[in-house]
Formats: structure tokens, C-alpha cells, sequence
């Protein structure tokens, strides 16, 4: 958790750093940081994640209701859910990289991901001998909808370092912007190798 500052001074520098790399291009993706009051920043909806400043992030209340004028993320109730269901989240990262994209495309209900060195990444992994199975979500423009399947996925299997939506992109998180950082990084990478692998 942070303070509203720190926290836009964060994830402008993710977000730089993600346009950077490819990962949210033009205004895609969206990234957002539990406050230390238990308020939510996030990016606002329909802004480039290259060049974001302070009036390009707004508060929301834990039931998703703007705190400062102006629209939200399209997708906040995806970011609420995750901080909802786990308060030791800090950060959420949703990025729309063309490995995500096009790795989702590819394969069915999830991703399995083994016998990688970088598993240890991922918190509680200390070993290469390990899986990490992401699920792979269909694409929906009704959130709400869309969330129901993500939290219902959730309630019957352990939960994941993130989850794919389907020609869409990646969420990941951590409990905190390091962390979640640190899963973007290590899933991007992991992507790139599945996709080389099955070339």
C-alpha cells in the first residue's frame, strides 16, 4: 500500500516502462495501486500509459465508486475483484503484449507453464520442478460478466500469478508495484519462450 503520490509516481513509471517494451500500446492496459487508506488509484479510462501524469489517475472506493470526477478504467471491476479477494494485494498490472495476445489465441481454457529455471519468480516457488497453470478467459465487453468467471475460476483452484484474457491480454499482481512487476516481467518472458518453443 502507498500513498496516492507514491502510488501515481509508480505506475506512470510502469507505465512508461511497459509502452517501452511494447506491452501497452496506444491507450491500452491499465495499472492501479491499493492506498494505504484501502482506496484504490487507477489509470482513468483512455489514457496513453507512455506519458501518464497525475491527472491521468483517479480514486475509487472498494465497491468501485469514483472519488474524483472522470471515468474509471473500463475494467476496474477486474482490479476491485482481485483486491477484494486478496487484501494483501498491493498492485494490479494489465498489460496487452503481443505474446500475451497472441499466446492466449493459441491455446485452450489455460496455459501450462513448467520445468522453467524463472518459476522461481513466482512467490512460494523455490525450484525449477515446479508448474504454474494461468487460465485463459474468452474475451467479453460485459465486465461484470466477464468478472463472475474470473472469480469463479478462482474460488475452485489455487490461485495463479495471473490470468490471460483471450486475444485480449494479461493480468498479474503482487503485494506490491515491485512484485507485481517482477510477475509481468517473469510471465512476458515465460510467453516468449512457450511461443519459440511451438514455433
Amino acid at each position: 500500500m502507498s500513498t496516492l503520490e507514491t502510488a501515481r509516481d509508480t505506475l506512470a513509471s510502469l507505465g512508461r516502462d511497459f509502452h517501452a517494451r511494447g506491452w501497452v500500446p496506444a491507450t491500452a492496459g491499465n495499472l492501479s495501486a491499493r492506498l494505504d487508506n484501502g482506496q484504490v488509484a487507477m489509470t482513468r479510462s483512455g489514457r496513453h500509459k507512455g506519458h501518464l501524469g497525475k491527472e491521468d489517475f483517479m480514486r475509487l472506493d472498494t465497491l468501485g465508486q469514483p472519488l474524483d470526477e472522470g471515468t474509471p478504467s473500463a475494467e476496474a471491476g477486474l482490479h476491485l475483484a482481485l483486491y477484494r479477494r486478496w487484501p494483501e494485494i498491493g498492485c494490479v498490472l494489465h498489460t496487452h503484449s503481443p505474446r500475451a495476445t497472441v499466446i492466449s489465441r493459441r491455446r485452450g481454457k489455460h496455459i501450462t507453464l513448467s520445468g522453467y529455471e524463472l518459476l522461481k519468480a513466482f512467490d512460494g516457488i523455490d525450484t525449477h520442478e515446479a508448474e504454474v497453470a494461468l487460465p485463459i478467459f474468452d474475451n467479453d465487453q460485459d465486465i461484470p460478466r466477464l468478472g463472475a468467471r474470473v472469480n469463479a475460476w478462482l474460488d475452485r483452484n489455487p490461485a495463479p500469478p495471473g490470468y490471460l484474457i483471450r486475444g485480449h491480454g494479461l493480468y498479474t499482481w503482487g503485494r506490491d508495484a515491485i512484485a507485481a512487476e517482477r510477475h509481468a516481467e517473469a510471465l512476458e518472458f515465460l510467453f516468449e519462450c512457450e511461443l519459440l518453443a511451438n514455433r
